[in-house]
């Protein structure tokens, strides 16, 4: 007799979570010695130089971007929950360069996102920049709904809007030689008073091998429910790759660097023990202070089972095979 075995783009609309439950993501942990960081996902190395400012933003509550969206839907990205609800996504966020805590939407709406340029550089056939609104106009937005999986073991669903990480590299041509992606995050202390906290290794950095950035899950997100992203979820371009735990997907990127060499993540860099570069979603693998076993979805009290993976292992499982000897789970 054959079992199906659904596959995670294989279930009906009336499925998939609601939406205000997802842009707040970072939580400082009890204190630094103790194991600090837990889900960082939006500060790194940054374009601009440290203690460089941004330029006023247009008028308030505006963003150029916005008449791109609603895109069209991909439909086999569909997250296979219902959809997180649009206002818990939106105010309950980690974005430590704004503060410790989950409630940084009101704080995160000084940072001006224009206007907004993106370094491609390192090991590329030549670096160069690019301001956001050009590179949109370069690339083919779609909305996936994907499942995002905080180390904090909780969760929540939800419709970015973007493109998928791949086409940046074909538009970045990298050489050969290169292993990595190295992303980073504004660094402006005048907006981002995280950023003073001087114990912390600004500007925020994660990094992808390049067989994880051209895998067809790994994403970069301009928007989210149907909108450009509010700054609190990272705007105007973040990272999303939705098979690792959430802190891997950093935030308001300012630069791309490609590399032969493995590089050393924000909360790595603080707590190897507790944070590793891998930080691949496995419920069997816990947290040195905490069960990785189950989560809990944003804007309810239920717990669900975390799966392999984040339940992505089809897609991404074979990017793992022969490093038995890594730390692909922490």
């Amino acid at each position: 007799m054959l079992t199906r075995v659904r596959k995670i783009w294989d279930r009906p609309d009336r499925e998939v979570t609601a939406e205000h439950l997802y842009l707040d993501r970072r939580r400082l942990v009890v204190g630094l010695a103790a194991g600090p960081a837990l889900l960082a996902g939006g500060s790194a190395l940054g374009l601009l130089a440290a203690g460089s400012s941004f330029a006023a933003e247009p008028s308030a509550g505006t963003d150029p971007s916005s008449g791109l969206y609603p895109v069209a839907r991909n439909v086999v990205f569909d997250g296979g929950r219902p959809l997180t609800d649009e206002a818990h996504a939106t105010q309950y966020n980690n974005f430590y360069e704004f503060g410790s805590h989950k409630r940084i939407a009101r704080a995160a709406q000084k940072l001006a996102i224009r206007p907004w340029e993106i370094a491609i550089d390192g090991m590329v056939e030549k670096p160069f920049a690019v301001a956001i609104d050009d590179l949109l106009k370069k690339m083919p937005l779609e909305e996936r709904v994907y499942r995002l999986r905080c180390v904090e073991a909780w969760a929540m669903t939800v419709p970015w809007s973007g493109f998928a990480l791949r086409h940046l590299v074909d538009l970045a041509k990298p050489l050969s030689g290169a292993r990595y992606l190295t992303m980073t995050t504004f660094q402006d202390e005048a907006v981002a008073p995280g950023q003073k906290e001087v114990w912390y290794p600004w500007p925020y950095r994660e990094g992808l091998t390049l067989a994880e950035a051209t895998n067809d899950l790994a994403f970069l997100a301009t928007g989210v429910y149907g909108k450009p992203l509010p700054r609190q979820n990272g705007s105007p371009l973040r990272l999303a790759v939705p098979w690792k735990y959430g802190f891997k997907s950093v935030k308001s990127i300012v630069r791309f660097t490609f590399t032969d060499t493995r590089p050393v993540s924000f909360w790595e860099k603080i707590q190897p023990r507790e944070y590793g570069f891998w930080a691949n979603v496995n419920p069997d693998v816990p947290h040195p202070r905490w069960s990785q076993a189950t989560e809990r979805l944003l804007g309810s009290d239920e717990r669900v089972k975390t799966q392999l993976f984040n339940g992505y292992g089809d897609l991404v499982a074979g990017l793992y095979a022969g490093l038995k000897n890594e730390r692909l789970y922490t």
